[in-house]
């Protein structure tokens, strides 16, 4: 079955570029021109990933990511003309996946895109990673700490996945943006930041990411024992 992919954007050119591409790589493709129209279309449409457009009039993309997310983790590709590195981190400590600057390749947004939809999709085989308390299902991209389950975007569940997969050891920023995107550009590397935040928010205590100043990040597990891979 054809992943289903939701436009949003009040510039009709970008829908029709992006449309064309998408159903050319095998998507089904919904569309909306502005921020509420596009939240009417997530709700019934139930999209496998969105590509948003930052700025729109009635409701802009970040207005309607702080909403949908209230409501679901579907990945969010989130597309901007503004060049301050502070709204893009803005959208991703919102709840964003990725974001794609404007002029962009279409070909590009389509790879990633289809990055993300493959690691939502999980593996019915893959493993479950268990550090302490501390559970990652592949298979369903989910975090559990004991009981409590904590749901993760794909971004957020592959930077805890490299993160856990060998606790005490400090990966770099640019070594965590490779395994969330499968690529690592410098001018990126401060989303690593948002994300983490985003992390911490979620997994609360939030010392289970421990900060190395001036390196990257570290998981602190509770016990001496070494990752878990089921």
């Amino acid at each position: 079955m054809s992943k289903k992919i939701l436009l949003i954007d009040d510039e009709p050119e970008i829908v029709e570029i992006c449309r064309d591409y998408f159903k050319s790589a095998g998507y089904d493709v919904v569309t909306a021109n502005n921020g509420i129209n596009g939240l009417q279309t997530a709700r019934r449409e139930k999209p496998d990933l969105i590509v948003l457009d930052l700025m729109m009039p009635e409701m802009d993309g970040l207005d309607f990511c702080r909403t949908l997310r209230r409501e679901s983790d579907v990945p969010i590709i989130m597309l901007t003309a503004r060049v301050e590195e502070t709204d893009k981190l803005i959208g991703l400590e919102i709840g964003a996946d990725d974001y794609v600057a404007k002029p962009f390749s279409p070909r590009e947004l389509v790879a990633r895109a289809k990055v993300i939809l493959r690691r939502a999709a999980g593996d019915a085989n893959a493993e479950i990673i268990r550090v302490g308390n501390v559970s990652l299902d592949r298979a369903h991209y989910q975090a559990q700490i004991s009981d409590r389950v904590i749901p993760l975007t794909p971004t957020e569940f592959e930077i805890m996945a490299t993160l856990m997969s060998q606790p005490g050891r400090i990966f770099s920023r640019s070594q965590l943006l490779h395994a969330a995107h499968g690529v690592a550009f410098e001018s990126y590397e401060r989303a690593i930041d948002s994300h983490i935040r985003n992390l911490r928010h979620k997994l609360d205590p939030d010392e289970l990411i421990v900060t190395a100043h001036g390196v990257g990040y570290k998981f602190h597990a509770s016990t001496s024992l070494g990752a878990e891979v089921i």
